[in-house]
């Protein structure tokens, strides 16, 4: 009897180190995971051909803040809430093209160039996905539980209702006004060195 359990002990150790053997070895000869970019090259679509005068430029953040509420049921149960931070530029330029026939006028005695402008305009805002991130997102028990087996969350809604912030705080951020001022600077340095004196025309 004595030797039947030395025997059935004998199988467990043996069984025992085996394994261990197995995961050490496993883990100790666990390959490397490569990765392979196997992307295509850029291919060009178009070429334009610029005529705007890029003067200023406003660097933005914002929080955007969604809740969405489920009526007459609690948070804790449905419902969610996102703050979502966002970073982005806007820049303010002067469309050359928009210039009237009238845009330059040169008086050769008086050395003068009367100039005028149209009025500046503003870009659409470029987020900085480096720096745009979800920052808190607070659900209920039920969006929690369907969001275990639905495909992830579209962060798209996120991200244009920062674009539309950012675009109305670069509106009333004087930005425009900026690159008038900048534009009319860089003229006015180009034709002084003409040996021309800029008188800038009231806009229409």
């Amino acid at each position: 009897m004595r030797k039947k359990w030395i025997g059935i002990v004998a199988v467990i150790v043996l069984v025992v180190a085996a394994g261990a053997v197995g995961i050490g070895a496993a883990g100790w000869f666990t390959p490397g995971t490569d990765t392979v970019d196997r992307s295509q090259p850029a291919v060009l679509q178009a070429v334009r051909d610029l005529s705007e005068y890029h003067a200023a430029a406003g660097d933005y953040q914002v929080v955007v803040d969604i809740e969405k509420d489920v009526k007459y049921v609690p948070a804790e149960i449905a419902g969610e809430r996102t703050l979502f931070v966002a970073a982005g530029s806007v820049d303010a330029f002067v469309d050359f093209r928009g210039l009237a026939d009238n845009a330059l006028t040169v008086d050769q005695q008086a050395k003068t160039v009367q100039v005028r402008l149209p009025k500046a305009q503003l870009s659409k805002p470029n987020l900085d996905n480096e720096r745009s991130y979800l920052y808190r997102q607070d659900r209920g028990l039920f969006d929690q539980l369907s969001a275990l087996v639905s495909a992830p969350q579209d962060q798209r809604e996120f991200y244009v209702a920062a674009e539309q912030r950012i675009s109305e705080a670069a509106q009333k951020s004087g930005l425009t006004q900026r690159a008038e001022k900048n534009t009319l600077a860089m003229l006015t340095g180009m034709f002084t060195a003409l040996g021309y004196r800029v008188v800038q025309a009231p806009q229409p």
